[in-house]
């Protein structure tokens, strides 16, 4: 296993030019400190947030090729710590792992296909009608169950996702969707619960597929709105979002929002993002 000084050499080296507070701050001031530093960081608190998120990623990878890789060799180590000491050093680090999981990837793909052969999952759940009919209507829930599992969440609680309970949520069977001026957060229990972190390109993958190939024939009848436009849901931590123009969305929006993208849609996209054996295929995930 990695020893405690490794660990510490690894936190040295990635975050050797990241803000610290100073010593002999109350909590109260070591609180208010962290967020002036968050919103003077260049970008903003989110992407201080998603900096945190993709240097403590890189520790975990350092951390286990010390332990079973090639980082059990101490010079290969060495080497490994003065190249992530920089944020080109960074940036060549992450390319690398990048390019190595591609090449997992693809041999992974290849053991799918020859163990059996390729086919759809079926929807992961069903939403209940009412739910969706009252998402329509746009009448909030309010907070329920799923988001107090989820704000209880320590990853949450550390990136600070929900510095204030957001206004309108919806709760469904299967999770909570989230609305603010014309933006729509998607959270999916069963992500949370297996790790957002690596749900974020699946469900872009997903979603193109599912939005150019609907595995529902009925969902293939109402395209998408020229309007409304989808993103990664890494700013909100959630499986996905969606975005349109807030003077643009009327009652067939929401009617779309609702009755086509929840309830025909993101069925069959969760299941395919959380099959392990899925394949996407490649064009998909590199536009």
């Amino acid at each position: 296993m990695a020893s405690d000084l490794d660990s510490v050499k690894v936190l040295r080296a990635l975050f050797n030019d990241m803000p610290r507070a100073p010593q002999g701050l109350s909590h109260l001031e070591t609180m208010a400190w962290i967020q002036r530093s968050m919103q003077d960081f260049e970008g903003g608190d989110m992407a201080y947030t998603i900096e945190h998120i993709t240097r403590h990623s890189m520790l975990d990878i350092v951390l286990r090729m010390r332990e079973d890789g090639q980082l059990q060799d101490d010079a290969a180590f060495d080497e490994t710590l003065a190249l992530i000491s920089t944020p080109e050093g960074r940036t060549t680090f992450m390319d690398r792992c990048i390019t190595a999981q591609k090449c997992v990837d693809a041999t992974s793909r290849l053991i799918n296909r020859a163990k059996r052969s390729w086919s759809d999952p079926q929807p992961f759940f069903h939403v209940q009608a009412d739910e969706v009919q009252r998402f329509v209507r746009g009448e909030p829930s309010g907070p329920g169950p799923m988001l107090a599992e989820f704000l209880a969440r320590e990853d949450v609680q550390g990136i600070g996702v929900f510095d204030d309970a957001p206004a309108r949520v919806y709760a469904f069977s299967w999770g909570f969707v989230t609305e603010d001026a014309g933006v729509w957060n998607v959270y999916v229990a069963e992500v949370w619960r297996r790790g957002t972190v690596g749900f974020f390109e699946r469900f872009l993958g997903a979603w193109r597929m599912e939005s150019e190939t609907p595995a529902d024939s009925e969902a293939g009848a109402c395209p998408v709105p020229v309007h409304v436009s989808v993103d990664v849901g890494i700013a909100a931590f959630s499986s996905l979002t969606l975005q349109a123009d807030p003077a643009q969305v009327d009652g067939t929006t929401r009617q779309w929002l609702g009755e086509v993208f929840l309830a025909r849609m993101l069925p069959y996209m969760a299941a395919r993002a959380l099959d392990e054996d899925y394949d996407f295929p490649l064009p998909l995930l590199d536009q």
